[in-house]
Parts: C-alpha cells; sequence; structure tokens
C-alpha cells in the first residue's frame, strides 16, 4: 500500500533566515555550525537562507546535516539579495515548505530587533526622545563556557543601533553605526517592519493553507504583547525576548537535540522547549530572557489591556491616583535603553495594584493577570536586571508617544495608546 504525504512527510521542518548582511555575519556562521551539529535526520528538516556581509556575501540556501561540511550543504545560491524585502522572506519559505514538507514548521528569525518600533532612529526620531548613540564599541562575541570561534567586531546585544525606519531587520548596522551616512550605503537599507512581516505571514499562510505553528524571533525585544497580537492570525505560538539578546542568540545545537530526542512533540511543547535551552544555555549573571505565546490567547488579552487603560485614565483624574501611577511606572521592570519605553506587563499590573489606590484598577490588573496567565506558556529570565522579568512586555513611554504607534493592530483593539498619551499630557501638570 502507498504511503500517505502525511506518513511520507516529516515532523517537523525548521526554516531559519539569518538576515546577516550587518554586524551579526560572524554570529550566524556560529550558529549554523550548530545547526549542524544535530542536522536533519529522519523525522526534521533543519534549512537555512543566510545572506553574508558586503557586497560580496552571497546568499545562500541549506539543508543542513550533521557531519558535512557546509559549504556540502548549500543547495542554492541566490547572488546577493535583499532580506528586509518581504518577497524574499515569502520565497524562502515557500521553497522550504515545497521542498521539505512536514507536518509542522517553525520559521526563525534570526537578526537585530526592536520590538514594535519602526522609528528612524539615525534621523533622531526615536520615540522615548532619547539621543542616539553615534558609535558602539567591538566586542567579543559572548561564551557559554564551550568554544565559539574567533572574537567579533560586534555589539554585545543584538538591539544596539539594530534598526532604522523597520524594526525587524537591518541590512547595513556596521556601516550606519559609523557613518550615519545611510543614503550612501551600497546596501539594500531595507527592513521588515511589524505591518509588513503581518502581510507577508499572511501571504505565508495562505499558500500552507493554515497558520504557521511557531513564528520564532532569535532577535532582541520581540515578546511583547504588540508583536503578539499583530501576528495572532498567522502562527499558534511565538517564542522571543522581552530583553535584548546577547549576540550569541540561541543554543541551536541544544534546542535540535531536544526537538530530534522527541520530534512529535506539539508547538506548544516545542515553544516550552526553546525557552528551557535557551535559559539553561547563559550564566546567572548573563541578564537573559525568554518566552512562549500563544496567539489564540493574545485577543482576550489585548481587551483586558483595554479594561486597564480606561481604568488608568480614572485614576489619572486625581492627584493620588496620578502619584501612584508615578510610582508604578518608576519601579516597573524595564528593558535596555533605548527601549526602556518597554516594560513587563505583570510586573506593571503587580505595581498598579500594589500603588494606585483605586478598585476599578485592581480588577482591570487581576484581568490582564488571568489573560496573560493563559497566554504565556512558558517564560523565564536570569539575572537580576531582569529579574521582574514574566514572559511578555508592553510600550509604556515616559516622554512622549510615538505617533507610528497607532499603526499597530494592538493599538486599534485596545485603545492603550489613549491611556499613555494622557500619561504622558499629565506628567507636565
Amino acid at each position: 500500500m502507498a504511503k500517505t504525504r502525511a506518513a511520507m512527510q516529516k515532523d517537523w521542518t525548521i526554516m531559519v533566515y539569518l538576515a546577516g548582511d550587518n554586524n551579526l555575519d560572524g554570529a550566524g556562521v556560529v550558529d549554523l555550525a550548530e545547526m549542524k551539529a544535530v542536522g536533519s535526520g529522519d523525522r526534521i528538516n533543519v534549512v537555512a537562507q543566510f545572506d553574508r556581509v558586503g557586497t560580496k556575501g552571497e546568499t545562500q540556501r541549506y539543508y543542513l546535516r550533521k557531519g558535512t561540511t557546509t559549504a556540502k550543504d548549500v543547495v542554492k545560491k541566490l547572488g546577493e539579495t535583499n532580506m528586509g524585502d518581504p518577497k524574499v522572506l515569502e520565497d524562502f519559505v515557500t521553497w522550504a515548505v515545497a521542498s521539505y514538507p512536514a507536518q509542522r514548521y517553525m520559521l526563525v528569525l534570526w537578526n537585530h530587533g526592536a520590538g514594535w518600533d519602526d522609528a528612524n532612529l539615525y534621523e533622531g526620531d526615536v520615540f522615548s526622545g532619547a539621543t542616539p548613540p553615534v558609535a558602539r564599541k567591538k566586542q567579543p562575541l559572548p561564551q557559554r563556557g564551550r568554544a565559539r570561534g574567533a572574537a567579533l567586531p560586534m555589539s554585545q546585544t543584538r538591539a544596539g543601533l539594530s534598526h532604522t525606519r523597520r524594526a525587524l531587520f537591518r541590512s547595513t548596522v556596521q556601516k550606519a553605526v559609523s557613518s550615519r551616512g545611510i543614503a550612501f550605503d551600497d546596501q539594500a537599507q531595507d527592513f521588515l517592519d511589524n505591518v509588513e512581516l503581518k502581510r507577508v505571514m499572511t501571504g505565508i499562510k495562505k499558500r500552507l493553507g493554515r497558520k504557521l505553528d511557531i513564528l520564532a524571533m532569535d532577535a532582541c525585544l520581540m515578546s511583547m504583547i504588540e508583536v503578539a497580537y499583530q501576528m495572532r492570525d498567522v502562527a499558534e505560538v511565538t517564542v522571543g525576548s522581552e530583553e535584548t539578546e546577547p549576540g550569541d542568540g540561541w543554543p541551536y545545537d541544544r534546542i535540535l537535540k531536544a526537538l530530534a530526542a522527541k520530534p512529535a512533540m506539539g508547538a506548544e511543547d516545542l515553544g516550552k522547549t526553546i525557552v528551557t535551552q535557551y535559559l539553561a544555555s547563559y550564566k546567572a549573571g548573563d541578564n537573559v530572557t525568554q518566552s512562549a505565546v500563544s496567539l489564540k490567547q493574545t485577543k482576550a488579552l489585548a481587551s483586558a489591556v483595554h479594561g486597564l487603560g480606561k481604568a488608568l485614565q480614572g485614576a489619572l483624574a486625581n492627584g493620588a491616583g496620578r502619584s501612584g501611577l508615578m510610582t508604578a511606572r518608576a519601579q516597573v521592570q524595564e528593558y535596555s535603553r533605548p527601549y526602556d519605553d518597554y516594560c513587563d506587563l505583570l510586573d506593571l499590573c503587580a505595581l498598579l495594584s500594589r500603588h494606585v489606590g483605586d478598585a476599578k484598577v485592581k480588577s482591570a490588573c487581576d484581568a490582564v493577570k488571568q489573560a496573560a496567565g493563559a497566554a504565556i506558556l512558558a517564560s523565564g529570565f536570569k539575572g537580576t536586571a531582569v529579574d521582574n522579568s514574566n514572559g511578555i512586555s508592553i510600550y509604556f513611554p515616559k516622554r512622549r508617544v510615538s505617533p507610528l504607534y497607532k499603526t499597530l493592530d494592538f493599538t486599534k483593539a485596545s485603545g492603550w495608546d489613549e491611556f499613555i498619551a494622557a500619561y504622558v499630557v499629565s506628567l507636565g501638570r
């Protein structure tokens, strides 16, 4: 009897989109080697697309295997590509699904990240109002107690100056940092912002005929309610970090080894496994976070945040409520500058319940905690600088509200921008 298509398919195809045409090029080489330490097998496909730095750093596609050279794993050479072009991402996923079908799919977006923010940092359009830095230190790739290759001229974290107009992919970070002459760069100077990412992922969903099982982000600051809500209709689970990630990023060897040992695990279990293995790969003082979120639960969470925003606007009307709110904002877990306008949502609710003497605020905070508890599948941290991280962050600016915030699906659904705008205005009273 002929095998069915499902029987012939492997359990998982892992698709890693390495946008390395920037100061993370060397980290991409290291991560490919980590993937190859386990590689594809009888029940798992591991494929990657890697764009190398510079005009001569062509993009190649790989079917990664254990025991071969990386050169032997190249299955297609694409020449120079613009990895910030939505069409390039869609082409990669379409190729991977057609060439290496499986019962489940995970797409890993590998690069710099900046959460929801799509501001032009290099033109001073920073939502926090901070002055953009003009230089970065050259630091080696952080070690995790094992050989990680030669030291790289790169910033220690993947956020750094990670973006200009677009949030997720910055194709020419190194040159922009050193010269600030973005218009003169020879490379693509392109990005994927959150609106574009939703659009391309919607196209991928149509091609698959269903949602991706996991949309993962090996990048900084991406575990935000704004990002998760934007992706709610295109994937089942997201995995990402509230804080900036060290340049070393994910431990692909650990993650793939765990998957190879239990290839039948579903999306939620694999998401939890990634969180566990990521945290296990770092030391106690590394100040790292990672979490997995069920996207089907984000609508309820957005609704709860809507209620919280309304209650907080009411609290702003009196001096005691405004003072308590300011105290909570001053004490809340926030993330690396200039992204300290991102704060942990559950820590915020805990502080609001404690400092704002308003029954409606406390009730709204309880509703957010309940909804977030259903959405966050797994979360964890290492380091005292992030020890009040609970899995998902939210935008809560201290100086001004970015006009770009209104473009997000979450903002339209939750009305959170109305509260934060009122809060910022109240600071001037």
